[in-house]
């Protein structure tokens, strides 16, 4: 991806301007005020953990520095939320490492590496799960743990699809050129099915509701799966 086709280039850039501190929670739900934490992740201390599509690392901060992870690896492949999370975060370095790579791409290289991977509506919304899945699993040691929570449905209102397709949502380009890109919002038991054949186990599904009204509020899935 370069600079200029880097459809995160805008996100999360007016908040950065003005909140650099690390979170004092983390939350999976879509609204980010409620919930359960990274309690759902398990005992951190002395692990590997990922965070897959990590943004500005927000999330990744917080666990590196409100637990003892031996590492938390932040990983975006947007030029702009790497440089982002750098400058916010590249301090809490070495038990926080931000990368900069597409998240199939670095799970590739890191076979049975990881003790936890997780995303919050990060990458893996956002890449084909027929391909991030089985990465995802191959990454992990046996036994480890994937949590993520993605869209239950989409922000309009309409159901979440019956099948493994993505839709292509609105975004910007750096110069506010107005771009797509693909999202998957897929339905329970699609979720389901990709996780297994993937090589998945112990999978188990949570809805949380929304916890306010308006145009662009959605209920979140929160799956959580070992790989066997």
């Amino acid at each position: 991806m370069t600079a200029i086709r880097d459809l995160w280039y805008h996100y999360g850039r007016s908040r950065a301007a003005t909140d650099r501190a690390v979170p004092e929670a983390f939350y999976w739900i879509w609204t980010q005020d409620s919930g359960p934490g990274a309690e759902l992740l398990g005992e951190l201390s002395g692990r590997c953990v990922g965070d897959l599509g990590a943004g500005a690392a927000r999330h990744a901060a917080y666990l590196a520095t409100r637990h003892q992870p031996a590492q938390v690896v932040a990983v975006d492949g947007s030029p702009a939320q790497y440089a982002m999370a750098t400058d916010l975060y590249g301090h809490l370095a070495p038990r926080l490492r931000i990368v900069a790579s597409d998240a199939v791409t670095h799970l590739r290289a890191m076979a049975a590496t990881y003790d936890v991977l997780y995303s919050v509506f990060g990458a893996v919304d956002f890449t084909d799960p027929r391909t991030l899945l089985p990465a995802a699993a191959a990454a992990l040691r046996p036994g480890g743990r994937l949590v993520f929570s993605t869209l239950a449905h989409y922000l309009n209102g309409m159901p979440a699809e019956p099948d493994a397709v993505a839709a292509r949502i609105p975004t910007k380009t750096p110069d506010g050129q107005a771009a797509t890109m693909n999202r998957w919002v897929l339905q329970e038991h699609v979720w389901t099915k990709l996780l297994d054949e993937a090589g998945f186990t112990r999978i188990t599904v949570d809805v949380l509701n929304a916890t306010t009204d308006g145009p662009r509020t959605a209920d979140t899935l929160l799956l959580r799966a070992y790989r066997a």
